[in-house]
């Protein structure tokens, strides 16, 4: 499924990334592979993926199953910041892992990204697909860690 709206605020944003991740958990339990550290799940979804912008003035939010089979830009794959976000934590709960949501921007009122942090044997590792490599991270002036507390998410199946 995508979500296809003008964008409101960030808090709005936050809410359907998380009903967007919870609807791919399914997907991720079925095509996403065990892996020994997240480095290797980074590598296995940066070959999948591609960025592509949002459409303009619209906020386009897509499940995990939707980025890689009825893609909004044709490309399996193609998507912004905020579908690698919701593929990733999808992926995590898959792995058993915890993670934050990372807003980071140049002002406190207005983020500009959003990436992830996973923890693997207690330490953060920096999950951003739009970097080349894994733990990178850009510099910005502000950044916000959400912890995301699945755990205790009512998930189907659980």
């Amino acid at each position: 499924m995508k979500l296809k709206k003008e964008y409101i605020d960030i808090n709005d944003t936050l809410h359907h990334i998380k009903v967007q991740t919870i609807d791919s958990i399914n997907f991720a339990n079925i095509v996403c592979p065990d892996f020994e550290h997240p480095e290797d799940l980074f590598y296995w979804l940066k070959e999948n993926t591609t960025y592509k912008n949002d459409p303009r003035d619209i906020e386009l939010l897509q499940t995990m199953q939707t980025l890689f089979n009825k893609n909004y830009h044709g490309i399996p794959g193609a998507g912004d910041c905020d579908c690698f976000t919701i593929t990733a934590g999808a992926c995590f709960i898959r792995c058993g892992w915890n993670y934050d949501i990372v807003l980071v921007g140049r002002d406190k009122r207005n983020p500009v990204h959003i990436y992830t942090l996973v923890y693997f044997k207690n330490k953060p590792y920096v999950f951003d697909l739009t970097n080349p490599k894994f733990n990178t991270e850009r510099p910005y002036k502000y950044i916000q860690e959400i912890p995301v507390n699945w755990r205790k998410w009512k998930i189907k199946g659980r």
